[in-house]
């Protein structure tokens, strides 16, 4: 071999082709001048020098210079990588130390020569896979155009995410997640679950927030805003209501294919993002704890805000093409007709609510918000409750404990008996008066239910709580005394007061000495 080539090998380490090719350039610019060449391309002289003199780039000096013999055994060989390759090349997925473990496993005898090559084989693993095997998924980065896409998707706030607390209670729930592709503008609401109503409410938010309206509104293939076909096709349609929606605001409906989250990429990599920066914020707030629901969308808003400042220049760009909002919105609730049958409830999208059972018979009107639901009856409002779901349906037991107590034998196999105890204390109280007596523990558990029904529940719950910890069985008419004995104890007594007698004697004092004379 040439030994200007073995030179290399003794000399300085090999350079990047980027400085080659600087050298070759500066060379020129400097008519032949070496030294300032090799200084321009971040080189000693000498090194350049070489290089010139053998007129090899640094490519085929490292293909020319031989390789360095192995100093010791290979760790693999005595059947182990080959051993390796018959599950490999089936399974290439598999990771490359549970493997290693295996094969050490089922051959004990591989142990002492390859125990410690453990990176060995990982980086063998990586060569191979590299080599020879499968192909991987490419992703395909797409050209975004101004105000054209709005992406929708909804997120669950897990407790590694973040927590907070409304008013000292856990509060579990998702988030409404809107995000523009091209200036990833974005914006987030609360909401209870993936429904029509927060569908509804949180693409409207966003597009009033933006100001405009952009060409199409793209969503996942969820049942939110597609049906499937028929039962076991692959292809959906866009539900009416969803339509209806889209019309109204003169926006273009576009789902993903289905099982096919990258197509809805954005929005699914900023969700992440997003919540990483509401646990920070939260942080630099010193509290997780809010008065009401709406002081924490207001904290939501103002995270959102600082996000899309940074975002100005490009939202600018989008801002400049999107159409117009519509007059008013789309109304966020959901209008149904409800007949109340004869168990004194009304079904509002398969979730059962009670009502007065005076209205048994009656067709009453629900308006559904994605929180609350207002239940009317010719107009008039009847009754407003919290939205309930299916795993905890809107059964008041005041709407049915006259009933339950013309009927007691009826409450032990009621569909909805665990709806009829309102805090563990009550739980307690039925459990603690079965073991004392089974037969009437019914009717003494809903003599309860009336006390709380007639009076205060706290109250009630309370005075479970004592006697239960007291070791008593709360018989109704034992909670009935202890509820009288707390109403005695809370009336303050009257102050008692002297009449007020009046002394003529203090006007004479305030008259002057003449007109007293």
């Amino acid at each position: 071999m040439d030994g200007n080539v073995w030179a290399f090998c003794a000399g300085p380490s090999v350079i990047t082709g980027q400085m080659y090719r600087r050298l070759m350039k500066e060379l020129k610019k400097s008519n032949g001048n070496v030294t300032r060449a090799a200084a321009k391309a971040g080189m000693h002289r000498q090194t350049a020098m070489k290089y010139l003199r053998t007129g090899m780039t640094p490519d085929e000096v490292i293909a020319s210079t031989p390789r360095r013999a192995r100093r010791r055994p290979d760790p693999l060989d005595g059947g182990l990588w080959d051993e390796a390759l018959t599950w490999l090349v089936p399974t290439p997925e598999i990771d490359a130390k549970v493997l290693f473990e295996h094969l050490l496993g089922r051959h004990p005898e591989w142990v002492p020569a390859a125990g410690k090559a453990l990176r060995t084989f990982q980086r063998r693993t990586k060569q191979w896979r590299e080599l020879s095997g499968p192909p991987k998924e490419l992703y395909f980065p797409q050209v975004r155009t101004p105000g054209e896409c709005l992406q929708f998707d909804w997120t669950r706030v897990k407790p590694r995410d973040y927590s907070i607390t409304i008013a000292g209670e856990s509060y579990e729930h998702m988030l409404a997640h809107a995000v523009l592709p091209y200036s990833n503008w974005e914006w987030a609401v609360p909401c209870l679950s993936e429904s029509a109503l927060s569908l509804k409410r949180g693409v409207q938010e966003a597009l009033w927030q933006l100001g405009g309206v952009p060409t199409v509104l793209q969503t996942d293939s969820s049942s939110t805003a597609t049906h499937q076909l028929e039962r076991g096709s692959p292809k959906r349609a866009f539900n009416t209501e969803y339509l209806a929606f889209c019309r109204y605001l003169k926006i273009e409906p576009r789902s993903t294919h289905v099982r096919s989250p990258d197509e809805n990429g954005d929005v699914e990599s900023a969700q992440g993002h997003l919540k990483r920066r509401v646990r920070n914020h939260l942080i630099l707030r010193g509290s997780h704890d809010f008065a009401n629901l709406v002081e924490y969308a207001a904290f939501l808003a103002k995270v959102c805000h600082g996000a899309n400042a940074l975002r100005a220049d490009k939202v600018a760009e989008e801002l400049a093409v999107l159409r117009p909002l519509p007059g008013r919105r789309y109304p966020e609730t959901q209008e149904i007709t409800a007949l109340v049958t004869g168990t004194g409830t009304i079904n509002v999208n398969k979730v059962p609510y009670t009502v007065p059972s005076r209205l048994v018979g009656a067709t009453v009107t629900v308006q559904v918000d994605e929180r609350e639901i207002c239940i009317f009856h010719g107009g008039t409002l009847i009754l407003k409750r919290p939205r309930a779901t299916t795993e905890a349906p809107g059964i008041d037991y005041r709407h049915l404990i006259d009933s339950l107590l013309k009927k007691p034998g009826a409450f032990r196999r009621y569909t909805h008996h665990a709806s009829l105890f309102p805090d563990v204390c009550f739980r307690q109280a039925y459990e603690a008066l079965k073991a004392h007596d089974d037969t009437r523990a019914d009717r003494r558990y809903l003599q309860l239910l009336k006390l709380a029904a007639d009076g205060s529940e706290a109250a009630v719950s309370e005075a479970i709580g004592a006697c239960l910890r007291m070791n008593r069985t709360p018989l109704p008419e034992r909670i009935e005394r202890e509820l009288e004995r707390a109403a005695k104890r809370s009336v303050p007594k009257a102050l008692s007061m002297e009449p007020l007698k009046p002394s003529l004697r203090l006007y004479d004092a305030l008259l002057s000495g003449e007109v007293r004379s």
